[in-house]
């Protein structure tokens, strides 16, 4: 709920640095600025101005800091409120004191996210800008920072608000047929609104389908390595990141639970899985290994299968290929130091369909030609990018475009049955809500609580 009270909060990371944040946010913030900060120069603190001077307890008079301080005076601000911030020096003690003083002073803590949300309610940015804020915070990558970026810079809310648009014409074609059917006014036949509404329906599901890759992008690609015991898979999560991250031995089984890693392919994110060698085993803990093995596979967005080019296939080769029948990703022949036994003629007798690359997981050299073949399957599984670069990246877009899209389904079925107006509204009404939760001109509390919780503080 928005509470018109005073905020502050700390507006950069914890830690130590040069410099840290303090922001504050309210109808009192230039009060309680006044009383805890004082200009070295004589007069008054004029607008979007840095001012040095010194943090002062107000009850003791003891100097916190010498630091730099701004007003923005609203509603030409951050939130649209009256907004303060104090640049002092980054200790976190001296943070949590200039917090403590404000508090002090006639504020109150900021919860998370809170910052934003005011500036939602306050009409400074919609909610998919308000997201993008977070993702642009959150961004691992080149591709999800660009993302981000055309998302805040109204991309998505633009797109979706023609979509809206369009949705509103229809509307009222339909109230004016309610409401003047007995005069003498041409309006739209049920076929044309039909035709209308399946031109919109296309537009609506052709932004919908981008979730795939916008996902992706934002969240970055999650890949599961994965193989017989001793095919290299460690060795190759060391030569993606560039470091002995996965203990190499000599010894099957050495490698018995997940290990996650993060790494840049290109523009894009890949989250890597190094998983334990697949086969039949014996020993209780690396079934176990085994079996996460199997769920990592299931649940990754593309695979790495690796094989041991040093020797012929075996039955758990075959299980491998078994896991990779219908799913992106690329196979990798390793060994290619030693003596070749097995050969990419051999994986594709086996079935296997996706790009197949030879080298040696020990050869640094092999790293670039193994990152240029993981951006073309990344690329190859996401599509190309859409010419507006508004594309959807969330489960809550997701989520409002499908609901949109069944109302608009129904509406062109009424339409086309010659149902009555009213009944072809209802559904048309219903598009129309669920576009508008996408940039928060339809929400409620809890819609909004949702999505500004997983904000972090002083955002």
């Amino acid at each position: 709920m928005y509470v018109g009270d005073t905020i502050v909060a700390s507006a950069t990371a914890p830690g130590t640095g040069a410099v840290a944040i303090v922001r504050l946010s309210g109808p009192r913030t230039m009060e309680i600025l006044q009383a805890i900060f004082t200009p070295a120069s004589p007069g008054a603190i004029e607008p979007r101005k840095l001012h040095l001077g010194d943090v002062i307890d107000p009850v003791t008079g003891a100097q916190i800091d010498r630091a730099m301080a701004v007003k923005m005076p609203a509603p030409a601000s951050l939130t649209g409120e009256d907004v303060a911030e104090i640049q002092c020096h980054g200790g976190p003690y001296l943070v949590r004191r200039i917090v403590a003083i404000a508090v002090a002073a006639g504020a109150r803590m900021a919860e998370p996210g809170e910052f934003s949300r005011r500036a939602f309610l306050n009409g400074r940015i919609d909610l998919a800008e308000a997201e993008a804020i977070a993702d642009l915070i959150e961004a691992r990558g080149e591709s999800a920072l660009k993302q981000a970026l055309a998302q805040l810079s109204g991309a998505l809310s633009e797109r979706v608000g023609r979509l809206r648009e369009q949705v509103i014409a229809i509307a009222a074609h339909l109230e004016a047929d309610i409401d003047f059917s007995d005069e003498d006014i041409r309006l739209p036949s049920r076929r044309e609104t039909a035709s209308a509404i399946e031109r919109l329906l296309a537009d609506v599901t052709l932004l919908h389908s981008s979730f795939a890759r916008g996902r992706l992008m934002r969240e970055g690609v999650r890949a599961a390595i994965a193989g017989p015991p001793n095919a290299g898979k460690s060795s190759v999560l060391n030569l993606l990141i560039g470091a002995d991250r996965a203990i190499v031995t000599p010894i099957a089984g050495t490698t018995r639970d997940v290990i996650e890693e993060s790494t840049a392919i290109g523009p894009h994110t890949m989250v890597l899985n190094d998983t334990a060698g697949i086969r039949e085993s014996n020993d209780e803990v690396e079934r176990i290994g085994i079996e996460r093995t199997r769920r990592a596979a299931a649940q990754a967005d593309l695979l790495i299968a690796v094989f041991d080019g040093s020797r012929a296939l075996e039955a758990a080769d075959d299980e491998t290929i078994r896991i990779l029948e219908g799913r992106p990703g690329i196979a990798i022949l390793n060994k290619r130091d030693l003596l070749p036994v097995t050969t990419a003629c051999h994986l594709r007798g086996r079935g296997i369909a996706m790009p197949i690359i030879a080298l040696s997981a020990i050869d640094p050299a092999d790293a670039e030609p193994l990152r240029a073949e993981l951006e073309r399957a990344i690329e190859a599984m996401t599509g190309a990018p859409p010419a507006d670069e508004a594309t959807i990246s969330r489960e809550r877009h997701r989520a409002a475009l499908e609901r949109a899209a069944s109302a608009l389904k129904h509406a062109r079925e009424s339409a086309l049955a010659l149902m009555p107006p009213e009944i072809v509204a209802v559904d048309i009404a219903s598009a129309s809500d669920a576009l508008g939760q996408i940039t928060g001109a339809v929400s409620g509390e809890d819609i909004l609580d949702a999505i500004f919780r997983d904000f972090c503080i002083g955002k």
